[in-house]
């Protein structure tokens, strides 16, 4: 999927929202300033929880509460932390259940939380604020869906 503004990720991302559900987990990657956050706005503002939505870089991780009885968005910057024992003092799988967890810079660290996933990844393309997202299902949950939900 190709993104020409962050706008377009804001939009693509609660519309992604749609088809999420507690116990999701989602992994961001992608080079610094992406868009990983901006999606995560996006995603937010779909599952319609409370903001504002801002890189949790050193505070590494936030939960926003739902505003209409939907699941809480756990949101994660894991590019500080150092390795697995740092993701386990999170304690991210005890809330994984009745969440919808998002983990910017996750890969290789918390893909072990979940059976199930989706990845999904952010690369700029060209000078211009044009993105290119990827998205990549794992698990029993993502089985039967396309490798862009949002795509007809």
């Amino acid at each position: 999927m190709r993104l020409a503004t962050p706008d377009d990720m804001r939009a693509y991302g609660a519309r992604l929202a749609a088809h999420l559900r507690p116990g999701d987990l989602l992994v961001l990657s992608g080079p610094l300033g992406a868009g990983k956050t901006t999606l995560v706005q996006g995603i937010a503002e779909g599952l319609k929880v409370r903001g504002p939505i801002t890189s949790p870089t050193f505070v590494i991780a936030r939960v926003h509460p739902s505003l209409r009885q939907g699941p809480p968005l756990v949101h994660v910057d894991a590019y500080r932390l150092g390795g697995d024992l740092e993701v386990d003092d999170l304690d991210l799988d005890a809330s994984l259940e009745e969440s919808v967890t998002v983990v910017e810079w996750g890969e290789g660290l918390v893909e072990g939380l979940a059976d199930d996933r989706l990845e999904i990844h952010i690369d700029r393309e060209g000078g211009d604020e044009a993105r290119v997202v990827t998205l990549r299902g794992v698990g029993p949950r993502w089985a039967d869906t396309p490798s862009d939900p949002l795509q007809d």
